[in-house]
This record gives C-alpha cells, structure tokens and sequence, in this order.
C-alpha cells in the first residue's frame, strides 16, 4: 500500500490568529480542536478532509525568508483569484510578494506571510493541484 499525505504540523504562537489567516486568505476551516497539554487545531478544506494543517500552539516562530523558498503553496482555480487573495493580504498587511508570473513550472502567483512568519504561496498554472494545467 503506498503512503498518503495526511497532514503538516505546524507550530504556531497563536492559534486563534493562525486560524483567522488560514481561513481568510486560503478558505480552511476548523475541523477538530482539542486540548492536550496545548491547544491543536486542525483545519481543513471541509469536515470530512483527506489533509489538513495541524496547528499547535506554543512552538517558535518560523523561519521562512527570501533565500529559504519554506513555504506552504495552496492552487487557486485563475490568476484573478491570486490577484484577489494579495488585494485582501495587501489590505491585511501580509502581503511579502506581489502577484508575478514565475514561468511554465511555478505560474502566476503572491506570497503571503501568516502570523508565525511561515510563507504561503498561492498560484495558478502549476501542474500540481486541482487547478494545475498538466504541463
């Protein structure tokens, strides 16, 4: 049986700030949230999700910056939707890099920057995800 992606952990300071970003900029939700020592949240496209992002709050602040290319890459179904998403970043102050074409393999994306500091890109037109073109 070959293995699944089933999640990525995820520390975080805040979990409720985490939880707004990823529901405002990339449409996840809360899927289950428990206490155990320290608050874990899970968040996930909808309630029965095959992967989620496993937040657990407490750990140290990312480390994402330019020469890292650390990031989470989320596929949106247009290059208008990315233009969308960096407007509301903008707006939010979360914006690290405003959309731009990337050439055939990366396609048209922004970056934004969560309250941890992790990285998280949003694009269209590369081959992996639902709204890859295949190339």
């Amino acid at each position: 049986m070959k293995p699944a992606l089933t999640h990525v952990a995820l520390g975080v300071q805040d979990v409720a700030a985490s939880v707004d970003f990823y529901g405002r900029h990339a449409g996840l939700r809360v899927v289950h949230d428990r206490t155990d020592g320290s608050r874990v949240v899970w968040l996930g496209e909808r309630a029965t999700s095959s992967f989620v992002l496993v937040l657990i709050e407490g750990a140290a602040k990312g480390a994402s910056h330019p020469s890292s290319l650390l990031h989470f890459g989320f596929s949106v179904a247009s290059r208008e939707e990315v233009d969308t998403i960096a407007d509301g970043a903008r707006e939010h102050g979360v914006l690290v890099s405003e959309p731009m074409w990337g050439g055939d393999v990366v396609g048209y994306f922004c970056m934004l920057r969560d309250p941890d500091g992790h990285w998280v890109e949003f694009s269209h037109g590369q081959s992996l995800g639902p709204h890859g073109d295949g190339q």
